[in-house]
């Protein structure tokens, strides 16, 4: 049997021509979005996709039109934070319709095409040598898709939730014509910074600016100041989260925190974050 690497050319797949007419249907579709940020940390555990979704909830409190794509493919969560998850997707003539959240947010993520909580997502190789080749490769090409197949319609801000590693912006900003820009996020860790120092080197490289750096879970621990590393980094510092239980809860029932608790001090934090995100794209457009 013949193997892939055996094979002249593309063998007559016309590979490279799906991926472009693909590419040019993500362009068409994104030319109705007006602006999208990527939230990205490359440290795991800092409580990104939470402060995501509660962005993507402070911008539709504002009157935005707002979609958010969970690019963490092995460890989705922003449907069952946006409170979609379970909701069946539908395929029309202008693609595949994603689910909206309680104020009106367009989700897409994997975990809303696994059939079930046990199942993880697989990359099939020949051999399993091979299969980390496979897996860069196969996790671009599905985040193509969800992009270029996602019927998004207009929207004013499309939220895009990186998973950890440093490595995953580039993989973005390869397929994204115009990245309006990235927010990155830490803790009040030695550690988390050790590792976002490395991501806010990789978000200056990249075709997008630096919006600038959130703190998240401030008090939780006796750690190094997130200002402090944005000012090291000669970056906007746009706000610290406070710690809160009731935020992490509000997570797990897929409820939109800032609009039912708009009175704690960690709504009122995302709030400012937002308003300063606001800001600064504002600024990097003009």
């Amino acid at each position: 049997m013949k193997r892939y690497k055996d094979l002249a050319g593309d063998a007559g797949s016309d590979i490279a021509g799906q991926v472009q007419r693909q590419q040019a249907r993500l362009n068409e579709r994104l030319a109705r979005v007006a602006t999208i940020v990527a939230v990205v940390s490359g440290k795991g555990g800092v409580g990104k996709s939470s402060l995501t979704a509660n962005l993507a909830h402070c911008f539709a409190l504002e009157g935005s039109r707002v979609g958010v794509l969970d690019a963490d493919l092995n460890g989705p969560t922003m449907a069952k934070i946006l409170g979609v998850r379970g909701r069946a997707l539908t395929v029309g003539v202008d693609g595949v319709t994603p689910p909206t959240s309680a104020l009106g947010i367009k989700v897409m993520s994997m975990d809303l095409l696994l059939p079930s909580d046990a199942t993880p997502l697989t990359w099939e190789a020949p051999t399993q040598d091979e299969a980390h080749t496979w897996r860069g490769t196969m996790e671009a090409n599905a985040l193509r898709e969800f992009l270029a197949d996602t019927a998004w319609g207009a929207l004013d801000v499309l939220l895009l939730d990186l998973p950890p590693g440093t490595d995953r912006l580039a993989t973005v900003t390869g397929l994204v014509p115009a990245l309006g820009g990235t927010v990155i996020v830490t803790i009040p860790s030695d550690v988390s910074h050790l590792v976002v120092r490395k991501s806010i080197t990789v978000a200056a490289a990249a075709k997008a600016p630096v919006l600038g750096l959130v703190e998240n879970m401030a008090g939780m621990f006796r750690g190094p100041a997130g200002a402090d590393l944005a000012r090291e980094a000669g970056i906007p510092f746009l706000g610290s989260v406070p710690f809160d239980p009731e935020l992490a809860l509000a997570a797990d029932r897929g409820a939109p925190f800032v609009a039912t608790e708009p009175t704690r001090e960690s709504a009122r934090a995302l709030i400012a974050i937002a308003r300063n995100i606001r800001a600064s794209l504002t600024a990097t457009r003009g």
